[in-house]
């Protein structure tokens, strides 16, 4: 039951002058847990005494979150086309917009998620599972046919990638869409 059907039951008990930890009870005893505290049920019971006419919330003050536009996703959307490797610093010196709204704008909207080095899908398709197992089984005859060591193979995933770049201080990881293939690199 939704927070205007309890209020609505208050506000009408109320008006047949039934104290609020009798509403209590009542709604508790129905709906267990899910209903309101006595408190609530109190405040909301001396609204209604009081004339309030309206169980809906009133406008609470403070700023709205107006920041989720479908500009702003746009324009997050194209610096990322532009430069995979912003990082989500960069992209607020570059949008004005905090930290926190990038960040929900990027995993959100975006449907993007970063893994050390880049952004790589959480879920992968049939196609990519398919060609997972078909590189594992080249890599895996290469191996048993002994033209690769097993210290040759370098691979990454869903959980972790190692890139050490000697000399630079840059950034380096890549914003990618959820259901691009992950990383596979393989030193010769």
């Amino acid at each position: 039951m939704s927070a205007e059907n309890f209020r609505f039951y208050i506000k009408v008990r109320t008006a047949l002058n039934i104290q609020a930890r009798i509403i209590h009870d009542e709604l508790y005893s129905v709906y267990g847990d899910q209903a309101p505290s006595l408190t609530t049920v109190k405040r909301w019971s001396k609204l209604f005494r009081e004339g309030r006419e309206k169980i809906e919330d009133e406008s609470r003050p403070g700023r709205p979150i107006t920041e989720t536009t479908s500009e702003n996703i746009e324009e997050i959307r194209l610096l990322i086309n532009d430069d995979p490797y912003l990082t989500i610093e960069e992209l607020q010196e570059q949008t004005d917009l905090s930290y926190g709204t990038v960040h929900r704008i990027i995993t959100d909207h975006l449907n993007l998620r970063k893994v050390t080095a880049r952004y790589i899908p959480e879920d992968l398709t049939d196609f990519q599972r398919a060609e997972r197992v078909r590189i594992c089984k080249e890599n895996l005859a290469k191996f048993q046919q002994g033209t690769w060591r097993l210290c040759d193979i370098i691979t990454g995933d869903e959980s972790w990638f190692y890139h050490k770049q000697i000399g630079r201080k840059s950034s380096n990881a890549a914003w990618v869409k959820r259901g691009d293939p992950p990383l596979t690199v393989v030193r010769q």
